[in-house]
């Protein structure tokens, strides 16, 4: 891999890879874009397969925290981290407050939070080196668990969909088709109940469905069978590249809004969505609520004042299809258009700045 050579193709703005023979740790560091603020983005802890797969897991989610965050909005930019190892028997405290001391070294380019294989607890141990650091317990003054945030933030987006998809952002009397049921659905699902909607669920853990079908009277349908039910509104919340070749041809939704990342298996099938008319709600705009919430944190967290800026992701969706419409492009070009937009505008106001400094400098 010609990592300067990605880096150039990307714009990426660093890599830092850290090691601490003691505790093990091997970790790998992205900033890919810092024009709004500091880099912010979890830390992912997995068994890779190389070195080199890696890399370039922290590098593209690097970027897609670029795009997360500039389209949510906030004033900062996009990182990641992945640590090398198996998250259910590599882990040791020397191995986080290692990690710790290399992002405070970053003098606050970086802000971390949980992710895939790390934890609450994790981030407390990171928390005993550094400040920059986010998702800790409330103890610390932390907002707790995201998921109930997040899932609001979806429900918000989704009407925001069913405005553009049906005219009106009303759920009461829409099926929606939810598949998965974890932390973040079941929460989505309680408020698409209270405003009246009927709930068709899937997923592979059966205690979970049974727990949606006894709270809020939803259908259990197999995980096979939820593509292709009669609803108004698919929402994927379990894994990624649910979207493909074989279940468009099945979907009957005209909306698709729900909170798993990476539902695209392609760019290609946004392309297909577009063209049947398919409002399709990208996922990293719609389930933004998570990182509104930890980055509140930055500023001494409020719940009322975080709640307020999760609500605004209505208004970032419709932005999103106003692109849409406007460029006639499907609505994830958009998404990215909506953040290249906001980060160059700063880019441009920065630089429109700095000619000005140097032109009061050079006049004296």
């Amino acid at each position: 891999m010609e990592i300067f050579t990605y880096m150039k193709e990307y714009d990426y703005e660093q890599l830092v890879f850290c090691q601490d023979e003691q505790s093990g740790l091997k970790a790998i560091i992205a900033i890919h874009d810092t024009t709004l603020g500091p880099a912010l983005g979890g830390t992912r802890m997995w068994t890779y397969d190389s070195e080199e797969a890696a890399i370039e897991d922290a590098l593209r989610l690097a970027k897609g925290m670029t795009y997360k965050n500039a389209a949510a909005g906030l004033n900062l930019g996009g990182g990641k981290t992945v640590i090398i190892g198996d998250p259910k028997k590599d882990k040791n405290e020397e191995m986080f407050r290692a990690f710790g001391r290399y992002i405070q070294g970053l003098n606050g380019r970086y802000i971390t939070a949980e992710d895939v294989g790390t934890t609450v607890q994790d981030m407390d141990t990171i928390h005993s080196e550094t400040d920059y650091v986010t998702g800790i317990s409330p103890a610390f003054g932390s907002s707790g668990n995201p998921s109930p945030v997040t899932a609001y933030g979806v429900y918000r987006g989704m009407k925001a969909a069913a405005k553009e998809g049906f005219g009106t952002d009303s759920l009461d009397g829409k099926t929606v088709a939810v598949q998965g049921v974890g932390n973040v659905a079941f929460n989505l699902c309680r408020h698409l109940h209270e405003e009246g909607a009927n709930l068709i669920v899937t997923d592979i853990n059966e205690e979970a469905v049974q727990r949606a079908v006894e709270e809020f009277g939803a259908k259990a349908v197999s995980t096979e069978e939820i593509y292709s039910v009669d609803c108004d509104i698919y929402a994927p919340c379990a894994l990624g590249a649910t979207i493909n070749d074989e279940t468009i041809p099945q979907l009957k939704a005209k909306v698709i809004a729900g909170a798993a990342n990476n539902q695209l298996k392609d760019t290609s099938h946004g392309d297909i969505l577009h063209e049947k008319g398919i409002v399709y709600t990208p996922d990293y705009v719609i389930n933004a609520g998570g990182v509104i919430n930890v980055a509140d944190e930055l500023h001494g967290y409020n719940k009322d004042r975080a709640m307020k800026r999760v609500e605004k992701i209505y208004d970032n969706v419709e932005r999103v299809f106003e692109i849409s419409r406007r460029d006639n492009i499907p609505t994830y070009v958009a998404a990215d258009r909506l953040a290249e937009e906001r980060i160059e505008r700063m880019r441009r106001s920065r630089s429109q700045f700095l000619q000005n400094e140097h032109h009061i400098l050079s006049r004296k």
